[in-house]
């Protein structure tokens, strides 16, 4: 499914897989939440809750959707968080990977800790 994330006058296209965690976030769509920055990481908690998945991971690739059981989170990987080695991405535990975002995301270092996030269908 194509999805729009939006933060200010940004926005990133992207799709959520088929996948158990995809559907639940896809059934509760339109989320809003409030952006917490972790390195080159924004995540905010949703009301989805899910159990890590068979092939969950703690090392993600740039552009996941990742969804935080621990944390009940939303999370957009774009590049280094403070405890990746080198230029891996780490999360700061596993996470289920729902999606990606598709295009550029050189502007979503621009979303700070606080900005409103908002996730809908395309």
């Amino acid at each position: 499914m194509k999805i729009i994330i939006k933060s200010g006058s940004h926005s990133w296209p992207g799709v959520i897989f088929d996948t158990p965690t995809g559907v639940k976030i896809r059934e509760a769509l339109t989320i809003k939440g409030w952006a917490s920055r972790w390195g080159e990481e924004i995540y905010f908690s949703i009301p989805v809750e899910a159990g890590l998945e068979k092939g969950a991971a703690d090392v993600v690739s740039r552009g996941d959707l990742g969804y935080w059981p621990t944390g009940r989170a939303f999370c957009i990987f774009f590049g280094p968080t403070p405890i990746s080695g080198g230029d891996e991405i780490r999360a700061a535990s596993a996470v289920n990977v729902f999606g990606c975002v598709e295009g550029s995301l050189d502007t979503l270092s621009l979303v700070q800790d606080g900005d409103e996030v908002t996730v809908e269908k395309a």
